[in-house]
């Protein structure tokens, strides 16, 4: 058996770490992976070469660098057996802040919550295809994945027209303090996912690290919101709230790249 561990410094969050597991799914020379997303570190233990394994992780442009390949005796390995349930919870949150950011998004005329809402749809979408395809078959995974990736870019263009409609006509202010409470509530989701998923791996690490939770670029882009919020406010204009928006828009471009990267 030969360990191998990689640095990933785009993985910050549990949707990359199941990216990278679908991703890998089916290479049968993996007996298991070991994620820590805090440092950034992802170990596989495999047999045989880590050409294919490193060429899979490098399509996902997570930005991953190859830092040791050695051998090791270890043939054991935990399984989470809750780790179906674990994917339904996050799923579950993630999905119904989808819907609470669009909806009161469009309500009080804010394209960052609508694209926040966008990005939690996002992610819900890797932990779907983790529920409906890991166990099927590579076809049916792959047929997920592309259909997942090409909707989210569709949105995200859609999204992109309305920041472009918005900056050039002649709209009224979001309301902020919507953007600000609803980014709040949409920060404490996110901790409580990541939380979640990160307590399911051991119980040393039970408790949330602060360092942990303030790397993840979800937690960034709800912090974002927010500033946008308090600068429309103050400078009554809603130029803040389309520069994030758009922003967040790109990210979610991004993210669907990866996904179709699933289906090759």
């Amino acid at each position: 058996m030969n360990k191998t561990i990689f640095e990933i410094t785009k993985m910050d969050c549990p949707s990359e770490e199941n990216l990278i597991r679908l991703k890998l799914d089916g290479i049968s020379n993996i007996a298991n992976l070991d994620f820590d997303i805090p440092n950034r570190k992802l170990t596989i233990f495999h047999k045989g070469e880590i050409a294919q394994i490193e060429n899979s992780i490098v399509e996902l442009n997570l930005g991953s660098k190859k830092i040791s390949t050695e051998k090791t005796n270890q043939t054991n390995f935990k399984e989470n057996n809750n780790q179906k349930k674990i994917l339904w919870t996050v799923l579950v949150i993630n999905f119904a802040f989808f819907i609470i950011e669009i909806t009161t998004g469009f309500i009080s005329k804010s394209m960052g919550l609508v694209a926040d809402s966008l990005d939690m749809l996002a992610d819900s979408f890797v932990y779907g295809i983790s529920l409906f395809a890991v166990g099927g078959t590579l076809i049916k995974k792959k047929r997920i994945a592309k259909i997942a990736g090409y909707f989210q870019i569709v949105l995200a263009i859609i999204g992109f027209i309305e920041v472009l409609r918005r900056f050039f006509g002649d709209e009224k202010l979001p309301d902020f303090s919507t953007m600000i409470i609803i980014s709040i509530f949409a920060l404490i989701a996110n901790g409580i996912c990541l939380y979640i998923l990160q307590k399911s791996k051991s119980k040393e690490e039970a408790h949330i690290k602060a360092s942990m939770i303030f790397t993840s670029n979800d937690v960034i882009i709800n912090l974002g919101v927010i500033i946008a919020g308090i600068l429309v406010n103050y400078l009554s204009s809603n130029k803040p709230d389309l520069i994030i928006g758009t922003i967040v828009f790109m990210l979610v471009i991004q993210g669907a790249f990866r996904i179709l990267n699933l289906s090759k």
